[in-house]
């Protein structure tokens, strides 16, 4: 296999563990904390999880392992979109198991979920391992977004358990997937499986993490990559001097990617979806906010700029929501044909026009033809609109477009506009992970092997006081069931892991709150640069600026 001159040096990189795991599997023993309960709905999550829930926080310290001596079969596998270091949390595991005793083993099951429920897996070696050490994406085994939430999936899941004698599985996904992993370990209980599941936190949009799990990996090696692609755009912008350009970002459902940016470069813009929420913001305003940026900056002879858009930002929108509640409805069942096999767009408009309420339908034709039609796309497995596949970023350039025009028709506006789109979202999930994700990734699987040589399920692995240098930082483990809610899905009230969204309260949304202003008018760019891999520490090792102002 060819290889590149990094890739060769990334395989002998030795991610750095938190300082309680470095002495060895046979010192390490657990400190358990009080009972935990969910977010939400206690009485409910309680009920649904009886064996699993209201278990104890833990700790790993130094001290004399405890643990009952015993070969372990472990399963693996990755879940959902790819995140750097996943390849590393695999690592970890390996290396844990393998430390505790050389006969241990570990299966990954293929293509995520569905590998368990088809069988499909490999057995890891030394050689097989060490040609993805400390690299990106997930081709270690592959990944898949498959859901185990049914008794009949589990019923399978315990078949194959029994089929390879295996003794614990770990899940490596972000919050649907650790959702499943917490359902699946309370069957395996009721069921008296002797299977243990742990699940490893992961997803670059940032969302899953809270007063335990400060960040998800992958968040950290994502918004670095992104941050360099728009540090790139900033410096052309400022170099060409003639283009606004829009850049959507990954975060469907919360803006972290987008805040974590604009830390990182200082753009003009910024848009946090949850602050169009909170100020019940229109289209029309948010128009206006971007376009009173361009018209200022455009007064002092700059005619160019920077704005982030986050890729789920018209689901903040409340007038835009409710259109999109309003076609989903439009498109209900049968009505979907009916549709499609209108004969051209003007029978198609007529036809929305028809069937939308006319303050939805205002809202529709305010958007450009192009967006129209994107919500209109192929539907998803709920029937429901694909937000993500709405260009956003070409959205807003069109309305700020058009209100310009109006501004120069009144005479308010003299300056030129034209814009440039760009969408970074796949650039940075397989991205070569940062010394942080690997250093985290590695000590998260090494920690999970720790979870299950000492009996615990249902438990997501734990990495935290991860702003500190490495050796500082506290392994552990949390209850699953501790980041629980009830929540409406698809007509059912189901026990699922509450989203972290941004915190308009926070340190990192506050900083961002108290320079924008400058930042929308002067050219207040800067420019990160490429991940470093090698070099002082004060470089390579950096935590994204959220975590560095979460904690001081």
């Amino acid at each position: 296999m060819n290889i590149s001159p990094l890739q060769k040096a990334r395989y002998e990189y030795q991610p750095k563990l938190p300082g309680m795991l470095r002495n060895g599997v046979a010192e390490i023993c657990v400190k358990e904390g009080q009972p935990t309960q969910s977010v939400a709905d206690q009485e409910k999550i309680a009920a649904l999880f009886p064996n699993t829930y209201g278990k104890k926080e833990i700790t790993f310290e130094k001290g004399k392992n405890t643990s009952k001596a015993k070969k372990h079969v472990v399963g693996v596998i990755l879940s959902g979109g790819q995140a750097p270091g996943g390849h590393n949390v695999v690592s970890g595991l390996y290396d844990a198991l393998k430390a505790t005793n050389k006969d241990n083993v570990l299966l990954g099951f293929k293509g995520g979920p569905s590998g368990l429920l088809e069988d499909s897996y490999v057995e890891f070696t030394d050689e097989f391992i060490n040609e993805y050490r400390n690299t990106g994406g997930f081709d270690i085994i592959g990944s898949g977004r498959t859901k185990l939430e049914t008794v009949e999936q589990f019923k399978v899941v315990e078949e194959v358990a029994k089929k390879h004698n295996l003794t614990a599985i770990v899940i490596i996904g972000g919050d649907d997937s650790n959702t499943n992993a917490a359902v699946l370990a309370e069957y395996m209980a009721a069921q008296n499986t002797g299977v243990q599941v742990i699940g490893c936190p992961k997803t670059i949009d940032g969302d899953l993490k809270n007063e335990d799990i400060e960040a998800s990996f992958g968040f950290d090696t994502a918004t670095k990559t992104y941050s360099e692609l728009i540090g790139n755009i900033e410096r052309d912008a400022n170099s060409a001097k003639k283009y606004w350009h829009f850049i959507k970002v990954m975060g469907r459902s919360a803006s972290h990617v987008a805040l974590e940016c604009a830390l990182e470069t200082q753009p003009n813009i910024c848009l946090i979806g949850e602050e169009v929420a909170e100020k019940k913001m229109s289209l029309a305003q948010i128009t206006n906010y971007i376009a009173d940026s361009v018209e200022k900056r455009a007064n002092n002879g700059n005619n160019f700029g920077v704005a982030i858009i986050p890729e789920g930002i018209v689901e903040f929108v409340p007038e835009f929501g409710a259109l999109i509640k309003e076609i989903n409805e439009l498109l209900a069942g049968e009505k979907t044909e009916k549709f499609n096999a209108l004969p051209d767009w003007a029978a198609k408009y007529d036809f929305i026009k028809n069937g939308l309420t006319k303050e939805a339908f205002a809202v529709f034709d305010l958007l450009p033809q192009g967006i129209q039609q994107q919500l209109f796309l192929e539907r998803d497995p709920h029937g429901n609109v694909q937000v993500s596949l709405i260009e956003s970023e070409k959205l807003f350039s069109e309305l700020v477009k058009n209100e310009l025009a109006k501004r120069k028709k009144a005479g308010t506006y003299k300056g030129k506009f034209g814009a440039q789109h760009h969408f970074f979202g796949y650039e940075g999930r397989c991205a070569f992970p940062s010394n942080f994700d690997a250093d985290y990734c590695y000590s998260l699987g090494y920690n999970a092997f720790m979870l299950i040589q000492y009996g615990y399920t249902g438990y997501l692995s734990k990495v935290s006081n991860i702003s500190k240098p490495a050796v500082e930082w506290v392994a552990g483990g949390m209850p699953i069931t501790k980041m629980f809610n009830m929540e409406r899905r698809n007509g059912e009230d189901k026990p699922v892991i509450r989203k972290a969204l941004v915190e308009l309260d926070g340190k990192p949304f506050k900083f961002f709150e108290a320079n924008r202003e400058k930042w929308a008018v002067e050219t207040c760019f800067t420019f990160p640069g490429a991940i470093q891999y090698y070099g002082p520490a004060e470089v390579c090792d950096l935590t994204t600026r959220t975590l560095a102002l979460e904690k001081g």
